[in-house]
């Protein structure tokens, strides 16, 4: 790679609490390797599409330390799609402006939007190498063992769940439903059985997106760890609907669009569903956004991992393998220990991650041990409450 090519990163969907770890790995190793230029996208696809580039070559080290613990973007993301039209003429501004490789960090429609690029690249710009860099909450990736973001919101909704359950405790709501974020797949809904001290301790029942529950099925649930503990918090994930796909009567923002469409107060339609059905007093919260970007509950592994995967992308595109994602692949869970590899773009992009039916629990409303046991190494500890008394 001739010394004055250059090198530009984006930026794309939904920011996490640790998305600038892997902008600061991507830094430091380009700078290491003295490979040239380094620009960053502003605002995502936005900013690729209009040539309006920050400089991230003079980033000092400690604005890049700063980096590495700092939440959002610091270059902008966005969820504009990349047509195949524009895609072709960003190419030839590419190859006019000696921009020798992309990293595109993002979830699995970015990584389709990466692949596409490298692809036309193969044909119009043989000497792009696009390798991906692994970022979504909602931990869907394929091949990936797991995602960075993902510790860290899952992490945050476990201590949330942890904490709402002993209010729960104290002040018998009876009811708690709290939602949590991720579209069609659970993890982050599953992860909040780290919550648990004792066996009884919240959360008492977990719905996932891929086992959908029926509104009578969810009652009937909630009446009966209401008559046997005279409480009961619920989790349900955003994503989650009834078994004929309808989301329980939730109002839907971006209704029809097969990639944005969402509930957008399913928790609190759930709590007055519940409560009308069954007359037992709910109530619902819903974190939202703050679970994804939220500082104070980063997970250090998931901050450590996705730094190295920003180191891990320019190691690949100075090797010249483009065309590639960067992934993880756990060596050990006890010690736990993981590892990061390449896997072809085409394996991750678009491709859906659920979460496996043999980790739900045959009820539908819990994660199985095997699935707490896949997740505990990721959050970070979830530290325990003292409590004193039994109530």
């Amino acid at each position: 790679m001739p010394v004055e090519s250059r090198a530009l990163v984006v930026h794309g969907g939904g920011p996490t609490a640790v998305l600038n770890a892997s902008l600061a790995g991507i830094i430091e190793a380009w700078t290491e390797a003295e490979n040239g230029s380094l620009f960053g996208a502003r605002f995502g696809v936005q900013g690729l599409v209009a040539g309006d580039w920050i400089d991230l070559s003079s980033a000092g080290p400690e604005q890049v330390r700063a980096l590495r613990t700092a939440p959002g973007s610091a270059i902008g993301s966005s969820r504009m799609n990349l047509s195949e039209t524009a895609a072709e003429r960003l190419l030839v501004d590419l190859r006019r402006k000696r921009v020798a490789c992309l990293f595109y960090t993002g979830g699995n429609g970015s990584m389709g939007t990466a692949w596409m690029l490298a692809q036309l690249a193969e044909r119009k710009y043989p000497a792009l190498r696009v390798v991906g860099v692994p970022k979504t909450v909602d931990n869907d990736l394929m091949v990936t063992d797991h995602s960075p973001g993902f510790g860290s919101a899952a992490r945050f909704y476990a201590l949330a769940t942890r904490d709402i359950g002993e209010d729960n405790r104290a002040l018998r709501s009876p009811v708690t439903v709290v939602e949590t974020i991720g579209r069609n797949a659970g993890w982050v809904a599953g992860a909040t059985a780290l919550a648990r001290q004792d066996a009884d301790d919240a959360p008492h029942l977990i719905y996932l997106p891929e086992r959908p529950p029926t509104i009578e099925t969810i009652c009937q649930d909630v009446t009966s760890q209401v008559e046997r503990l005279g409480r009961a918090v619920v989790i349900a994930c955003e994503g989650l609907r009834d078994p004929e796909g309808i989301p329980f009567g939730a109002a839907l923002d971006r209704a029809g669009s097969a990639q944005h469409e969402l509930a957008q107060n399913l928790g609190h339609v759930l709590a007055q569903r519940v409560s009308a059905m069954t007359g037992l007093r709910a109530r619902s919260e819903k974190p939202g956004l703050l679970g994804r970007s939220c500082s104070f509950a980063v997970s250090s592994i998931d901050s450590d991992e996705s730094y190295r995967c920003g180191r891990a992308a320019v190691e690949a595109a100075v090797a010249g393998c483009g065309g590639t994602m960067v992934a993880l692949r756990r060596v050990s869970s006890e010690p736990y220990r993981c590892e990061t590899f390449l896997t072809p773009l085409a394996s991750v992009a678009n491709a859906e991650r659920l979460v496996p039916d043999a980790w739900i629990t045959p009820s539908g409303s819990d994660v199985t041990p095997e699935f707490v046991e896949y997740v505990r190494p990721l959050l970070s500890p979830i530290e325990e409450r003292r409590r004193f008394g039994a109530i």
